[in-house]
């Protein structure tokens, strides 16, 4: 049987062969090319969102949460001393999951969903959560639908627009924006009575990406921009093409529906994470890594999770697991565990030079005292079974040294709502 030590480091499936120095050196290039032009991985899009800038306070607004299979809504106001007060709570389904709409069934369902709410404001914030070109109005053009939405006839349009016209209130003022940036802006709720140095807002879910604050005179793509100010930059980190792949990563990702295409996020997301686990296992199978029987078993299990991988490193000999219903013998276990583990560790320093990069962009958090606060939202980061503790380790050993820098970590609930509330009520 071939030793799982060889076979991880023929395929450079370890961490260890990865140097986090390179992954933030190209990380930051691609930023610096994507903030110049559209040249580069990371599109490096403009929000036109000045988070630096104070938001009202004690005024209600409706805050609008679209972006998966789930429709949220409701009327938020924060107080003087950051206290959120949520009220009217609207839970519904997103529109165009049940068969093809139009795109006027589309808003106006939408509009049916929120009328009584927009009609005690006149201030929206909607975390939209589809890729979408923003506009300096702070509205946005869809650009696609995912996530099973069937409405073609959305695409292109402008959504703010459209949706004030459904509700027959032209008048109102909305500013569109998705769940990374509304994930910072959360992360703004907490900086009252704080003297945080910047935010930077963190998704490592389903999928991810990364948006921070940078100076409008650094965005030498969109020249029209006051050079005096600042905005929130919506990274797109998961497309960054230039972490290192193996073959496996490569035999991965022609296999998906969109081979080529966020290649990062195929490598440590939770959309993904499971079946690359999957994939690797059935090689090291091929390969002669497990016994016979257990690699037969792995041939014919047609699919994984991310959320079985980590209950299976959680606790391995569980029945109830499709990994441990394959394995034969006592020693497989500690091979399938070796494997996961170090695809897990290699997600975490990969993580781990994405943030790092970002932070060290900012010029920011040089003093104990003012921090940066990064906010994260994603079941992955808090629920697969110790990768939290290993981002926390590889991202606190680079920031070291000459390097150093001060972060805090917050979780917000129902970031994406209470971010589009702060995203209207910013001055």
């Amino acid at each position: 049987m071939k030793n799982v030590k060889k076979f991880l480091e023929e395929h450079k499936l370890r961490a260890e062969d990865i140097n986090i120095q390179n992954i933030v050196d190209s990380f930051t290039a691609e930023m610096l090319k994507g903030l110049e032009s559209n040249d580069s991985s990371l599109r490096m899009i403009p929000t036109y969102i000045e988070a630096d800038n104070q938001f009202n306070v004690d005024l209600p607004v409706l805050a609008i949460d679209a972006g998966g299979t789930n429709f949220r809504a409701a009327l938020v106001k924060v107080s003087r001393n950051g206290n959120l007060e949520m009220t009217d709570v609207v839970n519904d389904k997103m529109p165009g999951l049940e068969g093809e709409i139009s795109k006027d069934e589309f808003f106006h369902t939408i509009a049916r969903y929120v009328r009584p709410l927009a009609e005690k404001t006149d201030r929206i914030g909607f975390c939209f959560s589809y890729p979408s070109e923003i506009l300096p109005n702070k509205d946005g053009k869809l650009i696609y639908f995912c996530k099973e939405v069937q409405a073609p006839g959305v695409v292109g349009q402008l959504i703010g627009k459209n949706l004030l016209d459904a509700l027959g209130m032209p008048e109102k003022q909305i500013v569109l924006l998705n769940d990374t940036v509304a994930t910072l802006l959360a992360g703004k709720s907490a900086s009252i009575g704080h003297d945080y140095d910047s935010f930077i807002g963190y998704i490592l879910g389903t999928g991810t990406n990364t948006c921070y604050i940078e100076n409008n005179l650094n965005i030498l793509k969109n020249k029209s921009l006051d050079s005096s100010k600042s905005q929130i930059i919506n990274i797109e980190s998961g497309n960054f093409s230039k972490a290192p792949r193996t073959d496996l990563d490569h035999q991965f990702d022609n296999a998906t529906t969109n081979p080529g295409s966020h290649t990062f996020e195929k490598m440590i997301s939770g959309g993904y994470f499971g079946p690359l686990c999957l994939l690797t296992l059935k090689t090291a199978g091929k390969e002669g890594v497990f016994t016979s029987v257990t690699a037969s078993g792995l041939l014919a299990l047609p699919e994984l999770s991310s959320e079985e991988v980590s209950y299976f490193i959680a606790d391995p000999k569980s029945g109830h697991n499709p990994l441990s219903s394959v394995i034969n013998d006592e020693t497989d276990v500690e091979r399938f565990l070796k494997i996961v583990n170090c695809l897990l560790d290699r997600a975490a320093l990969l993580v781990a030079g994405n943030l790092a990069a970002v932070v060290l962009k900012t010029n920011k958090g040089k003093t104990k005292e003012r921090p940066i606060l990064v906010t994260v939202e994603g079941s992955i980061y808090y629920k697969l079974h110790n990768l939290r503790t290993q981002i926390d380790k590889y991202f606190k050993a680079y920031l070291s040294g000459d390097r150093k820098r001060f972060v805090e970590f917050m979780e917000v609930k129902q970031s994406s709502l209470v971010g589009a509330a702060l995203a209207a009520l910013i001055n």
